[in-house]
């Protein structure tokens, strides 16, 4: 287990919003925190490794850029939850992927230029599995949380 100092704190609070639109964001970011950029980059790589922080990018509505979303529900097999959850994150338009006590126990949004290419992926996914009851629900209403943590 990785212990966090007070820096891994002020980085991991300053990044979740609000990141720097700039040609050396990371700088922009060492300047403000009172760290080296090198210093900053090394916690980040070893903050990703921990899997404290599980990626950086940028959160976009998917419908002002074109994209199409929706949430998808399997009933995945205790025995199949590894290697179903590994194929669904091989997908690059999958953002959230995660595991519910419920009989429909994997949870994931996926994201892609068209309805048929996510009808495409589950499809894919369904013949790699051997999981074929995967719900499809497209959003009908969105609602955008932002979700900050302070850690």
């Amino acid at each position: 287990m990785h212990t966090m100092d007070e820096t891994d704190r002020l980085i991991i609070n300053r990044i979740q919003s609000r990141f720097p639109i700039h040609e050396r964001p990371y700088q922009a970011l060492a300047d403000e925190l009172g760290v080296s950029e090198q210093e900053l980059l090394s916690r980040i790589r070893t903050l990703k490794e921990k899997g404290i922080i599980r990626r950086i990018g940028g959160n976009f509505r998917p419908e002002k850029v074109g994209f199409f979303s929706t949430l998808c529900a399997a009933r995945v097999p205790e025995d199949k939850l590894d290697a179903f959850a590994e194929c669904v994150n091989r997908f690059t338009g999958v953002t959230h992927n995660y595991v519910r006590d419920h009989r429909f126990n994997v949870w994931f949004t996926f994201i892609a230029p068209s309805v048929a290419a996510i009808e495409q992926a589950l499809k894919d996914i369904e013949q790699a599995t051997g999981v074929t009851d995967i719900l499809n629900l497209p959003a009908t209403r969105v609602f955008k949380i932002s979700a900050q943590f302070t850690v």
